[in-house]
């Protein structure tokens, strides 16, 4: 197999052999109430 997959063999390419995936998210961002309460333990 080489680097990049010609147009023919991305136009013979089934879709429908995909697996669906759950994409979850790993590390999300806090919430701003977070935050705040994390500067006012950090102020006190």
């Amino acid at each position: 197999m080489t680097g990049k997959p010609s147009m023919a063999e991305m136009e013979k390419f089934d879709k429908s052999k995909r697996k669906k995936t759950e994409t979850q998210e790993k590390n999300p961002l806090p919430s701003k109430e977070a935050i705040e309460q994390e500067k006012q333990a950090g102020e006190s």
